[in-house]
């Protein structure tokens, strides 16, 4: 029955880990892959392996001097802000129908 939310848990993981660089992205640029591994906690692949995504994204900006968050960040963050309020309705509405 896990296997049914396995999927899920994975995308969650990998958005937080996302937001996590990003966020440390921002407060420590301009920042290369080992400082923000240290920052983190992150193994440098999936560190390495976000700013690429970030970057496909428009969210990060690759500098000589390490990597940038671009003048979509706070629009982004308040956009994600807003989903997450959706899914926690979503999961409150969910949990409801269970316990009904």
């Amino acid at each position: 029955m896990d296997e049914l939310f396995t999927g899920t848990f994975e995308e969650l993981d990998r958005t937080e880990r996302h937001i996590m660089v990003l966020k440390a992205t921002k407060d420590n640029q301009p920042v290369g892959i080992i400082r923000l591994s240290e920052i983190t906690g992150l193994p440098k692949h999936l560190v390495r392996y976000s700013l690429r995504r970030l970057e496909q994204d428009g969210l990060i900006i690759p500098t000589k001097d390490g990597a940038t968050v671009s003048p979509k960040y706070s629009e982004f963050m308040d956009s994600v802000s807003s989903r997450l309020d959706e899914i926690e309705s979503r999961v409150e509405g969910l949990r409801r129908d269970i316990k009904a």
